[in-house]
């Protein structure tokens, strides 16, 4: 189980859309097996809801609300990005996890990111997005229904890592595995791959890779163009979005070709050990 962490951005829609694999919709509801967890208070707007199925543009739109209510609102460094968004990844050999169970990994990592407080009912509001094959993304707005901004704990990253690896323990998945005793030539050549992997990994990185600083500009562009009145800077936006998109898809390559690269593989007996072994006595 691999578990990414999301640069922040300003508005759900986006992370949402990666999410599902489809972009939203205000005709496609989305039902408890695909938000398969979500932060207690929503209990409070669902109550004496008549329609108890959202439609995915309404939960983007939820997400989205405590902008409109509290527009002061920012983070001690005065950043207004608070949406948080990051997914967990199952190796592709893992089997399928029940409804349940997603909804379990989802408060642990919900808990383990600092964004679900136990007892706590009117923090941040955060949903749980189940849609894709071995894939689980958590989406939270930092923003709380007092206003407060939701600091996440400064060494999150390490607390997902060490969370992802007691659920794998608990659900008997694929563990990450250290690569097996080998001869000198191959553990240089497994050396040199994972120095090319921690290159690929850093130009992948969310929070300081130069592909991520790309991506939070061309995002930062496109909201900009976006306010301004005129079919042409709608179009401009929407270009923008895509090539943001695009940029997003090439970290994610990279990233699953650095993970490919440390991927231990069989070695070849060599010619003369073959050839003693089909030796007749």
């Amino acid at each position: 189980m691999i578990p990414r962490l999301h640069e922040r951005t300003h508005r759900p829609h986006d992370p949402l859309e990666e999410a599902l694999g489809r972009p939203v919709s205000p005709n496609e509801g989305l039902t408890e097996h695909t938000i398969v967890a979500h932060w207690p208070g929503l209990d409070y707007f669902t109550l004496d809801d008549e329609q108890r199925i959202w439609t995915s543009v309404q939960w983007a739109e939820h997400l989205e609300d405590p902008y409109l209510e509290h527009p002061c609102a920012a983070s001690p460094d005065d950043d207004r990005r608070a949406i948080l968004h990051l997914d967990v990844r199952l190796h592709p050999d893992d089997r399928e996890l029940t409804g349940p169970e997603w909804a379990k990994v989802a408060q642990r990592l919900a808990r383990a990111a600092g964004i679900e407080i136990p007892g706590k009912e009117h923090g941040c509001r955060w949903i749980a997005v189940q849609a894709q094959p071995g894939r689980l993304d958590l989406i939270a707005n930092l923003i709380h229904l007092d206003g407060a901004w939701q600091a996440p704990s400064a060494d999150k990253l390490r607390r997902l890592a060490q969370e992802a690896r007691r659920i794998e323990q608990d659900l008997h998945l694929i563990r990450v595995r250290s690569d097996p005793p080998s001869r000198p030539a191959v553990r240089a050549a497994l050396t040199a791959s994972a120095q090319l992997a921690t290159i690929l990994t850093q130009l992948a990185d969310e929070q300081a890779g130069p592909l991520a600083a790309v991506r939070g500009l061309v995002e930062h562009t496109s909201h900009r163009i976006a306010r301004q009145p005129g079919a042409a800077s709608t179009d401009a936006a929407h270009r923008l979005e895509l090539i943001a998109r695009r940029l997003h898809a090439i970290q994610q390559d990279l990233d699953t070709t650095a993970n490919r690269l440390v991927q231990p593989r069989a070695v070849p007996a060599p010619d003369a050990v073959r050839h003693n072994a089909h030796r007749s006595p």
